[in-house]
Protein backbone atom coordinates (compact mmCIF):
# COMPACT_ATOMS: atom_id res chain seq x y z
CA UNK A 1 0.00 0.00 0.00
CA UNK A 2 1.12 3.66 -0.17
CA UNK A 3 0.44 6.22 2.18
CA UNK A 4 -0.09 10.31 2.20
CA UNK A 5 -0.47 13.13 4.74
CA UNK A 6 -4.05 14.97 4.54
CA UNK A 7 -3.70 18.19 6.39
CA UNK A 8 -7.16 20.25 6.51
CA UNK A 9 -7.24 23.66 7.43
CA UNK A 10 -10.61 24.90 8.09
CA UNK A 11 -10.96 27.95 6.31
CA UNK A 12 -14.24 28.79 8.44
CA UNK A 13 -15.86 27.22 11.32
CA UNK A 14 -16.55 23.40 11.13
CA UNK A 15 -19.46 21.44 12.61
CA UNK A 16 -18.27 17.50 12.53
CA UNK A 17 -21.27 16.80 14.57
CA UNK A 18 -22.13 13.55 16.32
CA UNK A 19 -26.05 13.70 15.94
CA UNK A 20 -27.08 13.91 19.50
CA UNK A 21 -26.90 16.54 22.18
CA UNK A 22 -24.29 16.69 25.15
CA UNK A 23 -25.81 19.02 28.30
CA UNK A 24 -26.61 22.40 26.97
CA UNK A 25 -25.23 21.77 23.50
CA UNK A 26 -27.69 20.30 21.02
CA UNK A 27 -25.44 19.69 18.11
CA UNK A 28 -21.95 19.40 19.55
CA UNK A 29 -19.04 18.29 17.86
CA UNK A 30 -17.26 14.74 17.66
CA UNK A 31 -14.88 13.93 19.93
CA UNK A 32 -12.33 10.93 20.92
CA UNK A 33 -13.68 9.34 23.92
CA UNK A 34 -10.04 8.41 25.59
CA UNK A 35 -8.93 12.11 24.69
CA UNK A 36 -11.76 14.14 24.51
CA UNK A 37 -9.88 16.16 21.44
CA UNK A 38 -11.87 16.75 18.32
CA UNK A 39 -11.35 14.78 15.44
CA UNK A 40 -13.25 14.84 11.68
CA UNK A 41 -14.40 10.77 11.21
CA UNK A 42 -12.43 9.10 8.29
CA UNK A 43 -16.02 8.21 7.05
CA UNK A 44 -16.78 11.76 6.25
CA UNK A 45 -13.17 12.65 4.78
CA UNK A 46 -14.35 9.50 2.44
CA UNK A 47 -17.62 10.35 2.09
CA UNK A 48 -16.65 14.10 0.92
CA UNK A 49 -14.07 13.14 -1.28
CA UNK A 50 -16.51 10.78 -3.55
CA UNK A 51 -18.85 13.64 -3.77
CA UNK A 52 -16.20 16.14 -5.37
CA UNK A 53 -14.54 13.17 -7.63
CA UNK A 54 -18.37 12.47 -8.68
CA UNK A 55 -18.90 15.95 -9.66
CA UNK A 56 -15.48 16.92 -11.23
CA UNK A 57 -16.10 13.64 -13.66
CA UNK A 58 -12.66 12.10 -12.71
CA UNK A 59 -13.35 8.44 -13.64
CA UNK A 60 -13.03 5.42 -12.02
CA UNK A 61 -15.31 6.48 -9.45
CA UNK A 62 -16.19 3.03 -7.79
CA UNK A 63 -12.57 1.30 -8.46
CA UNK A 64 -11.40 4.19 -6.02
CA UNK A 65 -13.99 4.10 -3.55
CA UNK A 66 -15.41 1.48 -3.86
CA UNK A 67 -19.68 -0.24 -4.92
CA UNK A 68 -22.57 0.04 -2.42
CA UNK A 69 -25.74 0.45 -4.96
CA UNK A 70 -26.06 -3.37 -5.34
CA UNK A 71 -25.50 -5.74 -2.82
CA UNK A 72 -24.62 -8.32 -4.27
CA UNK A 73 -22.15 -6.72 -6.58
CA UNK A 74 -20.33 -4.53 -4.20
CA UNK A 75 -17.10 -4.26 -3.55
CA UNK A 76 -14.56 -2.09 -1.19
CA UNK A 77 -12.58 0.66 -3.02
CA UNK A 78 -8.79 1.02 -3.02
CA UNK A 79 -8.71 4.40 -0.96
CA UNK A 80 -9.16 4.62 2.55
CA UNK A 81 -9.17 7.52 4.98
CA UNK A 82 -7.59 7.65 8.50
CA UNK A 83 -9.83 10.08 11.38
CA UNK A 84 -8.72 13.68 11.00
CA UNK A 85 -6.85 14.07 14.47
CA UNK A 86 -6.38 17.62 15.67
CA UNK A 87 -2.75 18.64 15.04
CA UNK A 88 -3.08 22.65 15.41
CA UNK A 89 -5.73 24.83 17.42
CA UNK A 90 -6.28 28.30 16.82
CA UNK A 91 -6.52 29.90 20.12
CA UNK A 92 -7.09 33.72 20.90
CA UNK A 93 -3.99 35.82 22.17
CA UNK A 94 -3.01 38.75 22.90
CA UNK A 95 -0.55 39.73 21.26
CA UNK A 96 -0.40 38.43 17.15
CA UNK A 97 -4.41 37.95 17.11
CA UNK A 98 -4.11 34.14 17.31
CA UNK A 99 -1.54 31.34 18.19
CA UNK A 100 -1.49 27.80 16.37
CA UNK A 101 -1.54 25.77 19.62
CA UNK A 102 -0.23 22.26 19.58
CA UNK A 103 0.88 19.70 22.24
CA UNK A 104 3.35 17.01 23.21
CA UNK A 105 1.24 14.25 23.01
CA UNK A 106 -0.27 15.70 19.80
CA UNK A 107 3.20 15.65 18.30
CA UNK A 108 4.23 12.28 19.66
CA UNK A 109 1.25 10.76 18.32
CA UNK A 110 1.56 12.88 14.98
CA UNK A 111 5.32 11.24 14.83
CA UNK A 112 3.64 7.87 15.85
CA UNK A 113 1.26 7.71 12.98
CA UNK A 114 4.27 8.75 10.28
CA UNK A 115 6.39 6.43 11.44
CA UNK A 116 3.61 3.68 11.36
CA UNK A 117 3.48 4.72 7.30
CA UNK A 118 6.85 4.53 6.83
CA UNK A 119 7.37 8.80 6.85
CA UNK A 120 9.70 8.70 9.52
CA UNK A 121 12.47 10.23 7.51
CA UNK A 122 13.14 14.37 8.25
CA UNK A 123 10.78 14.47 11.10
CA UNK A 124 11.79 16.69 14.31
CA UNK A 125 13.10 15.73 17.60
CA UNK A 126 10.54 14.71 20.19
CA UNK A 127 9.31 17.89 21.82
CA UNK A 128 10.08 18.35 25.50
CA UNK A 129 7.11 18.85 28.07
CA UNK A 130 6.73 22.36 28.98
CA UNK A 131 5.41 23.34 32.53
CA UNK A 132 2.22 24.31 33.11
CA UNK A 133 2.69 27.37 32.97
CA UNK A 134 4.82 27.83 29.79
CA UNK A 135 4.82 27.73 26.54
CA UNK A 136 7.54 26.63 23.84
CA UNK A 137 7.71 29.49 21.25
CA UNK A 138 10.39 30.08 18.18
CA UNK A 139 12.67 32.38 17.77
CA UNK A 140 10.74 34.55 15.89
CA UNK A 141 7.41 34.52 17.74
CA UNK A 142 4.54 37.50 17.41
CA UNK A 143 2.94 36.03 21.00
CA UNK A 144 5.38 37.93 23.25
CA UNK A 145 3.05 41.05 24.76
CA UNK A 146 5.66 42.84 24.30
CA UNK A 147 10.09 42.76 23.72
CA UNK A 148 10.40 44.23 27.64
CA UNK A 149 7.74 41.99 29.06
CA UNK A 150 8.74 37.92 29.13
CA UNK A 151 5.41 36.62 28.53
CA UNK A 152 2.55 35.15 26.50
CA UNK A 153 -1.03 35.52 27.14
CA UNK A 154 -3.32 33.05 25.34
CA UNK A 155 -7.68 32.92 26.40
CA UNK A 156 -6.84 33.71 30.13
CA UNK A 157 -3.72 31.40 30.23
CA UNK A 158 -0.49 33.89 31.43
CA UNK A 159 2.35 31.84 29.85
CA UNK A 160 6.01 32.03 30.44
CA UNK A 161 7.42 31.48 26.70
CA UNK A 162 10.86 29.39 25.94
CA UNK A 163 12.52 29.44 23.17
CA UNK A 164 13.14 25.81 22.04
CA UNK A 165 12.31 22.67 19.80
CA UNK A 166 9.13 24.47 18.57
CA UNK A 167 11.14 26.22 15.95
CA UNK A 168 12.21 22.82 13.86
CA UNK A 169 8.37 21.41 14.46
CA UNK A 170 7.73 24.78 13.14
CA UNK A 171 9.62 24.47 10.16
CA UNK A 172 8.80 21.65 8.96
CA UNK A 173 5.31 21.79 9.25
CA UNK A 174 4.92 24.95 7.48
CA UNK A 175 7.54 23.33 4.71
CA UNK A 176 4.75 20.02 4.58
CA UNK A 177 1.72 21.93 4.29
CA UNK A 178 2.90 25.07 2.41
CA UNK A 179 6.12 24.36 0.49
CA UNK A 180 5.79 26.93 -2.20
CA UNK A 181 4.78 30.01 -0.17
CA UNK A 182 7.08 31.48 1.62
CA UNK A 183 5.02 34.40 3.32
CA UNK A 184 2.56 32.41 4.80
CA UNK A 185 5.37 29.79 6.19
CA UNK A 186 7.05 32.85 7.85
CA UNK A 187 3.50 34.04 9.93
CA UNK A 188 3.00 30.39 11.03
CA UNK A 189 6.57 30.09 12.53
CA UNK A 190 5.35 33.54 14.13
CA UNK A 191 2.35 31.94 15.60
CA UNK A 192 3.58 28.31 15.89
CA UNK A 193 3.33 27.27 19.77
CA UNK A 194 3.59 24.20 21.72
CA UNK A 195 1.79 23.93 25.50
CA UNK A 196 1.43 21.45 28.14
CA UNK A 197 -0.73 19.00 27.31
CA UNK A 198 -3.38 20.12 30.04
CA UNK A 199 -3.32 23.19 28.47
CA UNK A 200 -4.30 22.17 25.20
CA UNK A 201 -7.07 19.89 27.01
CA UNK A 202 -8.41 23.32 28.46
CA UNK A 203 -8.55 25.14 25.16
CA UNK A 204 -9.89 22.42 23.15
CA UNK A 205 -12.87 22.01 25.36
CA UNK A 206 -13.68 25.50 26.24
CA UNK A 207 -12.14 27.31 22.74
CA UNK A 208 -14.43 25.73 20.69
CA UNK A 209 -17.08 27.96 19.17
CA UNK A 210 -20.78 27.19 20.84
CA UNK A 211 -23.44 29.21 18.49
CA UNK A 212 -27.10 30.03 19.42
CA UNK A 213 -29.23 29.06 16.50
CA UNK A 214 -33.16 30.54 15.90
CA UNK A 215 -35.62 29.75 13.30
CA UNK A 216 -37.98 32.97 12.34
CA UNK A 217 -41.82 32.21 11.90
CA UNK A 218 -42.05 33.77 8.61
CA UNK A 219 -45.64 35.63 9.56
CA UNK A 220 -45.38 36.96 13.28
CA UNK A 221 -40.96 37.49 12.73
CA UNK A 222 -40.59 35.76 15.85
CA UNK A 223 -39.16 32.61 16.97
CA UNK A 224 -41.19 29.39 16.01
CA UNK A 225 -42.42 27.09 18.66
CA UNK A 226 -38.97 26.16 20.61
CA UNK A 227 -36.88 26.74 17.45
CA UNK A 228 -33.51 27.64 19.62
CA UNK A 229 -30.97 25.37 19.83
CA UNK A 230 -27.27 25.42 20.37
CA UNK A 231 -24.05 24.49 17.66
CA UNK A 232 -20.42 23.38 18.45
CA UNK A 233 -17.86 24.16 15.90
CA UNK A 234 -14.36 23.76 15.33
CA UNK A 235 -12.83 27.29 15.23
CA UNK A 236 -11.61 28.72 11.37
CA UNK A 237 -8.10 27.90 11.31
CA UNK A 238 -7.64 24.68 12.70
CA UNK A 239 -5.57 22.03 11.63
CA UNK A 240 -6.81 18.28 11.25
CA UNK A 241 -4.33 15.49 9.98
CA UNK A 242 -5.70 12.30 7.73
CA UNK A 243 -3.41 9.45 6.40
CA UNK A 244 -4.71 8.22 2.98
CA UNK A 245 -3.64 4.61 2.02
CA UNK A 246 -3.81 3.81 -1.31
CA UNK A 247 -4.13 -0.74 -1.77
CA UNK A 248 -3.43 -1.90 -5.12
CA UNK A 249 -6.12 -3.74 -6.15
CA UNK A 250 -7.19 -5.72 -9.59
CA UNK A 251 -9.60 -2.64 -10.53
CA UNK A 252 -6.86 0.05 -9.44
CA UNK A 253 -2.82 -0.91 -10.02
CA UNK A 254 -1.70 1.96 -9.86
CA UNK A 255 -1.90 4.37 -6.72
CA UNK A 256 -0.76 7.19 -8.53
CA UNK A 257 -4.05 7.39 -10.31
CA UNK A 258 -5.59 7.57 -7.24
CA UNK A 259 -3.49 10.52 -5.85
CA UNK A 260 -3.53 12.41 -9.17
CA UNK A 261 -7.36 12.32 -8.40
CA UNK A 262 -7.47 13.60 -4.85
CA UNK A 263 -4.97 16.35 -6.16
CA UNK A 264 -7.36 17.47 -8.53
CA UNK A 265 -10.30 17.71 -5.53
CA UNK A 266 -8.37 19.77 -4.01
CA UNK A 267 -7.34 22.60 -6.18
CA UNK A 268 -10.95 24.15 -4.83
CA UNK A 269 -12.11 24.49 -1.39
CA UNK A 270 -13.74 21.29 -0.18
CA UNK A 271 -16.88 21.26 2.41
CA UNK A 272 -16.99 19.14 5.67
CA UNK A 273 -19.93 18.56 8.37
CA UNK A 274 -22.58 20.34 8.99
CA UNK A 275 -23.96 23.95 8.15
CA UNK A 276 -22.97 23.79 4.40
CA UNK A 277 -26.20 26.26 3.32
CA UNK A 278 -25.10 29.01 6.65
CA UNK A 279 -21.09 29.05 5.41
CA UNK A 280 -19.68 26.51 7.63
CA UNK A 281 -17.02 23.90 7.10
CA UNK A 282 -15.24 24.81 4.00
CA UNK A 283 -11.68 23.76 4.08
CA UNK A 284 -8.66 23.90 2.04
CA UNK A 285 -6.81 20.56 2.32
CA UNK A 286 -3.33 19.73 0.88
CA UNK A 287 -1.48 16.38 0.51
CA UNK A 288 2.07 15.52 1.84
CA UNK A 289 3.93 15.08 0.20
CA UNK A 290 2.62 17.20 -2.76
CA UNK A 291 4.05 15.75 -5.73
CA UNK A 292 3.94 12.29 -7.30
CA UNK A 293 6.08 10.76 -4.03
CA UNK A 294 4.32 8.26 -2.06
CA UNK A 295 5.45 6.41 0.98
CA UNK A 296 5.83 2.56 0.12
CA UNK A 297 4.53 0.14 3.61
CA UNK A 298 4.60 -3.44 3.62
Amino acid sequence: MQTKLLFIQALSSLQPGTGQGVGVIDQPISREKATDLPYLPGSTIKGVFRDYWENKGIGNLEHVFGRTTQPELSYAGSVSFMDGRLLLLPVRSLAGVFAWVTSPFILNRFVRDCKMCGMQDGLPAAVRVPANDQVFVTGTTALKISADTNSVILEDYQLTPAETSADDWAEWLASAIQPSDPDWREDFKQRFCVVHDDVLSYFSENGTEVTPRIRIDDETKTASGQALWYEESLPAETFLVSIVVVVKSERMQLPTTVFDGLSKVLETPVQFGGGATVGKGFCKAYLYPSDNKTTVTP
